[in-house]
């Protein structure tokens, strides 16, 4: 996965800054167009609830490591977005994850021994400010409708990723993950592209779970998500056309790893 430009936040995220309406009271959030910081990022955190809608556009993976992590492939080298153009704007048919939706507003705790997470914004966003224009962050002292918005998307979010936490500890219990490959050839070169470093659900380990396990999966409701995912592979191939027509294939060299 592509690396926040601070490491020590989130990926996109520059600063975080608490919501006040002390400090923020005559501040508004205004429609930008595009995700600019989007536009050279391959792989988007995604959350469980999105492999249905996800898997119709892109590749679904986990990242590598000890906490694997959703991930939705906009493209297959470091620095690749297929889809987003300059402006970070997405296709209308392409569905744009949560994660991406979510900026530049997210929960956190201001401090490790707080239990309660605040609302916060990266203050380096265009799209959040002193503006004359766009809709309010508050009205007097208390939130607005907007703010009221912001914060149970936000809130909906934290709880599909406690569910998407608890997936991917379901899938690591029952081991089911195991180190993916993309091997694509390409006519005139005698060497196929091998991209690695991400982790994929073992098909022949899922044709033998249990019979309960399977039913249990199919209940809950996981078990359409694995297949989602499965499903969504077959657009690696797609993923790397669209990088050879726009030209942003290297050189073939070594196998490349895809996550970070």
């Amino acid at each position: 996965m592509a690396s926040a430009p601070n490491p020590g936040l989130p990926l996109f995220y520059n600063e975080l800054t608490p919501l006040s309406s002390n400090v923020h009271g005559e501040w508004r959030t205004r429609t930008v167009q595009g995700a600019p910081f989007v536009k050279n990022i391959h792989a988007i955190p995604l959350l469980a609830e999105e492999f249905i809608p996800a898997q119709r556009c892109y590749p679904i993976v986990f990242s590598i490591g000890d906490n694997p992590v959703p991930l939705a492939l906009m493209g297959l080298n470091e620095g690749v977005n297929v889809f987003a153009d300059e402006n970070g704007a997405f296709p209308d048919h392409i569905y744009v994850p949560a994660y991406v939706r979510r900026y530049p507003f997210m929960l956190a705790r201001l401090r490790p021994e707080a239990e309660e997470l605040s609302l916060c914004f990266d203050s380096t966003s265009e799209a959040i400010g002193p503006f004359d224009e766009g809709a309010k962050l508050f009205d007097g002292d208390q939130p607005s409708e907007q703010t009221k918005s912001i914060l149970s998307f936000c809130e909906s979010f934290e709880q599909a990723a406690q569910t998407t936490s608890a997936f991917l500890q379901e899938l690591k219990s029952n081991d089911l993950l195991i180190d993916g490959e993309a091997a694509i050839q390409v006519d005139g070169q005698p060497q196929p592209y091998v991209y690695r470093g991400f982790q994929t659900v073992s098909e022949d380990a899922l044709k033998n779970i249990r019979g309960d396990l399977a039913r249990k999966w199919m209940q809950n409701g996981l078990l359409p998500l694995l297949y989602a995912h499965l499903f969504s592979l077959g657009h690696m191939t797609m993923i790397f056309a669209k990088q050879m027509q726009q030209g942003r294939v290297p050189p073939q060299m070594q196998p490349v790893p895809m996550g970070a």
